[in-house]
């Protein structure tokens, strides 16, 4: 299993990932509009962003996004917010999300980030125990405000 930057190509599996997280979603079958273009665009030329693809051979397993910020906090060392971290809904439990996030926090590492951290939904009770197993603690209460 190899983790690097999504490529164009890779954007329709990228989107079906995050389409549904129940079912295998038809890359085929995403529509990719100019809106997606867009996004994916800025975050391929922001050297801030990456959006990361877990593969096997020329099959994207999974996904993730990594933003590196940097503060005066934690003397000013940066640090790596990991989201939309997806794998295959039929590939679950057989270890590619721990070996998405081992790779994902050696990026961050190798970057000199001193802290990874994500979000993750309420409701997602099974993602909560997977990121505390890899060792991420609950330290924050988030607050979002929809625009």
């Amino acid at each position: 299993m190899n983790l690097r930057t999504a490529t164009r190509a890779d954007l329709p599996t990228v989107l079906a990932l995050l389409a549904d997280e129940e079912r295998v979603v038809d890359p085929a079958s995403v529509v990719v509009d100019e809106a997606y273009e867009r996004a994916f665009a800025a975050i391929g030329s922001d050297p801030r962003n990456e959006m990361l693809v877990l593969v096997d051979g020329d099959t994207v397993l999974g996904c993730a996004q990594a933003t590196y910020i940097p503060g005066l906090g934690r003397n000013g060392e940066e640090r790596a917010l990991i989201e939309a971290v997806r794998i295959r809904a039929d590939r679950r439990g057989g270890g590619l999300g721990r070996e998405l996030m081992r790779q994902a926090v050696d990026r961050a590492r190798q970057r000199g980030c001193g802290l990874v951290q994500l979000t993750s939904g309420k409701r997602r009770t099974d993602a909560h125990r997977f990121y505390e197993s890899l060792g991420f603690a609950r330290s924050h209460e988030g607050f979002k405000l929809a625009l």
